[in-house]
């Protein structure tokens, strides 16, 4: 996207450089924490708030729960982006993100993470009693895992955990409770991402290995990582698998994911024939994933 002549703030000049400090652009703000990228666990978030009560909760229930996702993905971004600029700035790949590239600094990369979990608290706090008490564990669990790459290669199932919580977050902040449906759409979008984040991470396999950066593929080898990504979205497919029964849904949620297993299956087929190299246009075929099986859950409950 670009903006023409649109600033977040104005150039602000250093006393002691003769040239501007930074030219801080709304562009930049969204580039900086991928803002499409919450494409990813939204969907599923709402998936979790339609299958819980099989209707539609209301337009408040939805504006928190997206409120809470966009908060939570902003803060966790903006934290992983400050706490890695050290790293990203020494790999050819993300030298030219905005904290290495001096487009942004750490303060802004810190004021954004702490607007982020604003959001987050104010709408768990006006959900229900439930999100409020799981609050703290969620901001812990978004808070370490840019650390987690740094003493274990489980880095990859941490993030999916993560993130994979929206879904059962959607169906908690309808219901106040958990529930099994719940656990396994968790489970399944927990294992999804996990997978397609190892596939990811075979493109920093030569810096991770050489800066000790931890990962799947640094640790145990890209023929291992391959492996275990597959292992890792069958599971992910089975799980996902347990919610048709556990939520009373047909066949539009099968459907739907028939067709995320074909997405899954070529994303591995593509890496496998085409090497690594190819893994960043499998990552991107995963956008797709989300959007399906919203849109299959959708059908589900409209037809049946």
């Amino acid at each position: 996207m670009q903006l023409t002549g649109l600033r977040a703030h104005a150039i602000v000049f250093d006393v002691n450089a003769t040239r501007p400090a930074r030219q801080r652009t709304l562009k930049n703000y969204l580039d900086f924490v991928k803002f499409e990228h919450t494409l990813f666990a939204l969907p599923f978030a709402y998936g979790g708030m339609l299958l819980a009560t099989r209707s539609w909760p209301g337009w408040s229930t939805f504006l928190l729960i997206t409120l809470a996702m966009v908060g939570a993905r902003t803060a966790s971004m903006a934290l992983n982006r400050v706490i890695d600029a050290s790293i990203d700035a020494k790999n050819p790949r993300t030298k030219n993100r905005e904290i290495p590239a001096g487009k942004l600094g750490k303060k802004d990369g810190y004021a954004l993470a702490i607007i982020g979990f604003l959001l987050l608290i104010i709408a768990g706090w006006a959900l229900n009693p439930l999100t409020l008490a799981l609050l703290p564990v969620a901001v812990f669990f978004l808070a370490l895992y840019p650390y987690t790459k740094r003493f274990t290669y489980l880095c990859h199932y941490w993030l999916g955990v993560t993130i994979g919580a929206s879904a059962a977050g959607g169906w908690i902040a309808v219901t106040g409770s958990f529930a099994p449906a719940a656990i396994a759409l968790w489970a399944g979008v927990a294992l999804w991402i996990a997978g397609f984040d190892i596939i990811y991470g075979m493109l920093d396999y030569d810096f991770d290995v050489k800066h000790n950066v931890h990962s799947v593929p640094a640790d145990l080898g890209l023929t291992a990582a391959k492996r275990i990504a597959i292992l890792t979205h069958v599971t992910a497919f089975i799980a996902l698998l347990l919610v048709l029964p556990f939520s009373a849904s047909g066949w539009p949620y099968a459907t739907g994911l028939m067709l995320t297993a074909g997405i899954l299956v070529w994303q591995h087929w593509l890496v496998a024939k085409e090497g690594a190299g190819k893994a960043l246009a499998s990552f991107n075929a995963n956008l797709y994933v989300s959007m399906i099986m919203l849109l299959a859950i959708i059908t589900d409950i409209t037809l049946r």
